[in-house]
């Protein structure tokens, strides 16, 4: 493993560098970019939640070329079979034998488009995949590509034709972000600049600010971000993201709260927005961020929150609200 050349104060400049070059293309997504890039370094998956057209794939497509990372997409649809996205051992005549090969899944950001359009054992194929970074065909182990990173995208508003994603497979996603509708002044920019682009988004130059050896040295580095309290005795983040998740439990409109797994996220990705910042420590406002991202598609509501279209993004924001913060 290379030795990391980057310090906490110039990944600051990395991001602003990697800001600048996707927000000539893209509109409004400051915050989305962040979030994703965040858990790339914390080498998490994204749900990204919305309706067609708001530039999901086009915001994937063009973090993948920024960073130098391979990109593939794969169209789910309900005839998709595992073997599509895993690959399949086929058939040498010239050395008389069965080879592997490979399917879109090894790359370095896969995009998974319309995932909820597939069937539940087309969904589980991406299971191993995203535990483990490897996938097993014929009793053989195949290791992907690092880093690696499933980039997932559902329609909020279809209910045709399409599989509701199960708890087991939501848990392996690190955070999920709902796109919104571009503002009017938004939409009014983004037909302004495409109206000077001459090409598709795909062929936009964009050049590669950084290496695969130096995205490895800020995957390295998030390890090295502080969350303990330096003051014997005083709770630091851990206790507090404990507190959270034992308040999604107690909330009267929730009947499971969130995860461990959730705990464990939420720390890594709070580490890695500290380090986006240029810090080499963790602070409650990062946290906050963290579980909006990490919480609500993991939580269960009650039935009769269900029935009244209770959002889970209010209840986690009335926990934080709730829940006292350790002192930075």
């Amino acid at each position: 493993m290379t030795e990391c050349s980057y310090t906490f104060e110039n990944v600051l400049h990395f991001y602003k560098r990697l800001d600048n070059m996707l927000s000539k293309y893209m509109v409004g997504f400051e915050l989305e970019l962040k979030i994703i890039t965040a858990t790339l370094l914390s080498e998490g998956h994204v749900l990204l939640n919305g309706i067609p057209g708001v530039g999901k794939t086009a915001l994937a497509n063009s973090l993948a070329r920024a960073l130098g990372l391979s990109f593939k997409r794969i169209q789910f649809t309900p005839d998709l079979l595992p073997s599509d996205i895993l690959g399949t051992m086929v058939y040498n005549q010239k050395i008389n034998d069965f080879i592997f090969r490979q399917g879109p899944v090894f790359a370095n950001i896969v995009l998974a488009d319309e995932i909820n359009r597939a069937n539940p054992r087309t969904q589980s194929a991406l299971l191993q995949a995203m535990q483990e970074r490897k996938v097993s065909i014929e009793g053989k182990d195949y290791l992907l590509p690092r880093p690696f990173m499933v980039i997932a995208t559902q329609n909020p508003i279809e209910f045709t034709g399409v599989f509701p994603l199960p708890e087991a497979l939501l848990d392996r996603f690190m955070v999920k972000i709902d796109i919104p509708l571009p503002s009017k002044e938004q939409k009014k920019e983004i037909l302004y600049r495409a109206n000077k682009l001459t090409r598709p988004f795909d062929e936009w130059d964009i050049e590669p600010i950084i290496s695969v050896d130096e995205l490895d040295c800020l995957m390295q580095l998030v390890y090295k971000v502080n969350y303990r309290s330096p003051v014997q005795g005083r709770p630091d983040i851990v206790d507090y993201i404990i507190d959270l998740i034992e308040a999604t439990w107690a909330h009267p409109k929730v009947e499971y709260g969130v995860s461990p797994r959730a705990g464990l996220f939420t720390l890594q990705l709070s580490r890695a927005l500290a380090l986006l910042d240029g810090r080499n420590y963790v602070l409650p406002d990062d946290v906050k961020i963290a579980v909006l991202y990490t919480f609500p598609h993991r939580i269960i509501l009650k039935p009769e929150a269900r029935a009244a279209n209770v959002d889970t993004k209010e209840i986690i924001n009335e926990i934080i609200k709730g829940v006292e913060a350790p002192v930075p």
